[in-house]
C-alpha cells in the first residue's frame, strides 16, 4: 500500500508546522482509519501472515507443529497470544537464509545486524517490503514534522545496518532531499550541516551529541543552524538526553523506533506535536508486552517486553519476535488508532545484577547528563575481583577539563550511583572521543568477566 509516496504530492513544499497536529491532507490513508477499521484489516493480515510463514518457513512449520497450533486457528487478534515466540536465537540458528519465505530470486535486498555477540541476524526484503519500508519511514518524518520539501542530513551508517538506507528512501519517498552523510567524519559533518542547510537530521542520539560537540569546538553555536528537527533512534536514550539535545541545538527532538528483524526503523514514531512516546504503526506491525520472564501477555498499561508481529511482510514474515525492549502500551494520542509505547530507555538483556541489585544503564545515564565537567558518553565494564562483580563506569570528560574537575565529577557520579542506585563502583573520567563507538551508537556494556 503506497500511500505515503501520493500524500501532500499536490500541495508543494511548505514549512513544518511544529507543534501543531499534522494537516489532514498529509495524512495517509492507514493513518485515517477508525481504531475498528484497523482491528479488522489486522486480523486479516495477520491470518494471511500466519499461513504464509507456516506454508513457507520450516522453523515456524515446525514450531507452529510443536505448540499444536495452525494457522487458521487464530480466530481473533487475542488467539495470537497461543503462537510460538520468535527469538534472535532462531535467526541464527537458520543462518542465513533460513528464514525467508520467498525465493530468492524475488528478494531485492538483505541487512543484517553487527553479529558483534554471533552470528549476524539477517534479513531480506521483496519490492512490495521496500515500497511498505519507505512508506512507514515517510510517515514518520512528516510525523516529525518533516514535510516535502526539506533537506534531510542522514548520519546514519549506510551497508548492511538499516538505519541509513532505510532513513535515505524514506525521506525520499516522503518527497524530502536527501543528504546522504553517513557515520564519522565528523568535522565534515558539521561543515557539511553549515552549507547545505537542511532542516532535518536523522541520527543515533549519542553521535549527535558528538556533533554537537564539535561544533562547539569549532566555535560555531548550534543555536544557530538551519536544523529544526532530530528524528534520533537505534539506541535507547532518556527524556534528559532529549532535554540536553533541545536546549543546546535548538530543536525539536523526536524518537523513532525499529529493530532490523521486524524490518528496521520506522516501526514506531514519535509525534512532534506530543513527544509523548511511539505511535506504533499498527496497520503493518502488531505490538504486544509480554511479562520478560513468563512470557504472559501483559494488560495496557503494564511494562514488559515489546513483542512484534509483522503483518505485511513478504521476505521474511516474523511471528512474536521478543525484542527486549522494555516499555508499555498506551492509548494512542496525536494518531488515536495506533496503540504508543513508551521511550524505550533499557533492555531486558541490559540489566546487569550487581552483587544481588538490579542496574540498567539508562539510570547510569541521568546521572552522567546531570553532572558538570562529563560528556553524556560513558560505559560500564563489568571485571570480576576474586569472588565479587566490580562495576567500573568510564566517562568521557568534556574538552578542556582539568585534572581537578575530572576527579570531583567522578565523586560526584559514583555518590549518584550509591545513592541512587544503591551500588558501589568506580568511575573514571577518560578523554573525550576514547570510548568505542559502532555505527555511531556507544557500547553501553562491556562485559569481562569471563576474561
Amino acid at each position: 500500500m503506497n500511500t505515503a509516496a501520493t500524500a501532500g504530492a499536490a500541495t508543494g513544499p511548505r514549512p513544518a508546522r511544529l507543534g501543531e497536529p499534522l494537516p489532514e491532507d498529509l495524512l495517509d490513508e492507514g493513518e485515517r482509519l477508525t481504531r475498528e477499521q484497523l482491528r479488522e484489516l489486522q486480523l486479516d493480515r495477520l491470518r494471511a501472515t500466519l499461513r504464509h510463514a507456516y506454508a513457507n518457513v520450516d522453523l515456524y512449520r515446525r514450531k507452529f507443529d510443536e505448540a499444536g497450533i495452525k494457522p487458521d486457528d487464530c480466530r481473533s487478534l487475542e488467539d495470537l497470544s497461543r503462537f510460538p515466540f520468535t527469538t534472535k536465537a532462531d535467526l541464527r540458528e537458520t543462518y542465513p537464509f533460513g528464514m525467508f519465505a520467498v525465493p530468492m530470486a524475488d528478494v531485492r535486498r538483505i541487512h543484517a545486524s553487527s553479529g558483534t555477540t554471533g552470528r549476524p541476524t539477517v534479513v531480506g526484503y521483496t519490492e512490495n517490503d521496500l515500497s511498505m519500508w519507505a512508506d512507514m519511514i515517510a510517515r514518520s518524518i512528516r510525523a516529525a514534522g518533516g514535510r516535502r520539501g526539506h533537506k534531510v542530513h542522514i548520519s546514519y551508517g549506510y551497508g548492511l545496518f538499516t538505519g541509513g538506507l532505510g532513513a535515505h528512501y524514506g525521506a525520499e519517498r516522503a518527497g524530502c532531499t536527501v543528504i546522504p552523510a553517513s557515520g564519522g567524519m565528523t568535522a565534515r559533518q558539521v561543515q557539511i550541516i553549515q552549507d547545505f542547510e537542511p532542516e532535518i537530521i536523522m541520527v543515533t542520539p549519542s553521535y549527535m551529541l558528538t556533533l554537537l560537540d564539535e561544533f562547539e569546538r569549532q566555535g560555531v553555536d548550534p543555536r544557530t543552524t538551519s536544523l529544526k528537527v532530530g528524528i534520533f533512534g537505534a539506541e535507547p536514550w532518556t527524556e534528559a538526553m532529549r532535554r540536553e539535545i533541545e536546549e543546546r541545538m535548538d530543536i525539536h527532538a523526536v524518537d523513532i523506533y525499529g529493530l532490523s528483524e521486524v524490518i528496521g526503523p520506522g516501526v514506531a514514531q514519535e509525534c512532534v506535536e506530543t513527544k509523548d512516546g511511539l505511535h506504533v504503526w499498527e496497520d503493518h506491525f502488531y505490538p504486544e508486552v509480554v511479562d520478560p520472564f513468563t512470557g504472559a501477555v501483559l494488560p495496557e498499561g503494564e511494562e514488559g517486553e515489546v513483542v512484534f508481529t509483522s503483518l505485511t511482510k513478504e521476505a521474511l514474515p516474523i511471528i512474536r519476535y521478543r525484542t527486549r525492549d522494555l516499555s508499555r502500551l498506551l492509548p494512542g494520542t496525536a494518531r488515536p488508532a495506533f496503540r504508543r509505547i513508551e521511550k524505550i530507555t533499557g533492555r531486558s538483556d541490559d540489566m546487569i545484577i550487581l552483587r544481588g541489585v538490579n542496574v540498567f544503564p539508562s539510570q547510569i545515564e541521568e546521572i552522567v547528563l546531570r553532572t558538570p565537567a562529563v560528556a553524556p558518553h560513558f560505559q560500564v565494564q563489568l571485571t570480576r575481583r576474586g569472588r565479587m562483580d566490580h562495576m567500573t563506569v568510564r566517562v568521557e570528560a568534556r574538552p578542556g577539563t582539568g585534572a581537578e574537575q575530572r576527579e570531583a565529577a567522578a565523586k560526584t557520579i559514583a555518590q549518584g550511583v550509591k545513592d541512587g542506585v544503591g551500588v558501589t563502583v568506580e568511575v573514571a573520567i577518560v578523554d573525550p572521543e576514547t570510548l568505542e563507538r559502532s555505527l555511531g551508537k556507544l557500547r553501553r556494556v562491556k562485559d569481562l568477566r569471563q576474561q
